[in-house]
Parts: C-alpha cells; sequence; structure tokens
C-alpha cells in the first residue's frame, strides 16, 4: 500500500489546503500524516506550520498543487455558470408550462429581482471590455464628486 501512497496531501478547505507530509514507512507501519503548510488558493502564499522550515522539494510540490487546484476551481466556476444558463432555461420552462399562479407569485420577486441584478453586472463587465475598465464599473462614482 505504502507504494501507491503520494508523497503529500492536501486536506482542502476554504481559500486552499492544509498540506501534509505521508509518512507511511515507520516502525508500526502506520499511515502518518505530518502536517506541513497551509496553502492559499487566492493569493499563493504558502506559510510553514509551526516552526518547520519547508524544502524546494515542498515548496515545488506545493505550487504545482496549487496551480492544479485553480485550473479546477476556474474550470467548475465555469461549469456552474453553464449549469446556471441551463437551470435559467428549465425554470422559464417551468413556469411557462407547468406552474400555478401560485407558485409563480412565490418566486417571481426574487427571480426577477437576481435576473436584473445579473443583467446589470452583465452590462457593466461587457462595458467594460469596450472601454477598457479594468475593475468592471464596481466602483460608482458621482459625475459632480471630487
Amino acid at each position: 500500500m505504502a507504494a501507491d501512497l503520494p508523497e503529500y496531501f492536501f486536506r482542502i478547505r476554504d481559500n486552499g489546503a492544509a498540506v501534509f507530509r505521508v509518512e507511511a514507512e515507520n516502525r508500526l507501519r502506520r499511515l502518518d500524516l505530518q502536517q506541513i503548510a497551509f496553502a492559499n488558493t487566492r493569493n499563493g502564499d504558502i506559510r510553514p506550520h509551526g516552526n518547520r522550515a519547508l524544502s524546494e522539494a515542498e515548496v515545488s510540490a506545493i505550487r504545482s498543487w496549487l496551480d492544479n487546484r485553480r485550473s479546477v476551481l476556474e474550470q467548475r466556476s465555469r461549469d456552474e455558470v453553464r449549469h446556471t444558463i441551463e437551470q435559467i432555461n428549465m425554470t422559464a420552462h417551468w413556469i411557462q408550462s407547468d406552474a400555478s399562479h401560485e407558485e409563480v407569485s412565490e418566486v417571481s420577486d426574487q427571480l426577477l429581482l437576481a435576473l436584473h441584478d445579473l443583467r446589470s453586472v452583465l452590462v457593466r463587465k461587457m462595458a467594460a471590455g469596450i472601454d477598457g475598465d479594468k475593475d468592471g464599473g464596481t466602483h460608482t462614482r458621482h459625475p459632480h464628486s471630487g
């Protein structure tokens, strides 16, 4: 079993992972996980655990994991958007075909607000792409303010 185990285990958590060295070769033949670091997917920070100094190989393995994890998260985000589009289409079909007046009344305000918000964000983001505005128009300034 020890030959099949990776050298490091990454316990995923919000914004990254706790990083453990997998140690399977001890005298009791038990699997042991020694925490060595925390890795942050948002800013790429790698913090050693406790007073430990990380080797170049450990840092390299963690950076590789961070790159892979960011790629997975980006793909998952795109997949969630595609799924949301499908859900919106299915919701429109449900409302048109099957929903009662009471069911539509129950969800219409929240649905319309969410769709209006989405439309506003999309329009700002598209305009930012055209105008070259880097913040996507999220910082609205009054035209007469300094």
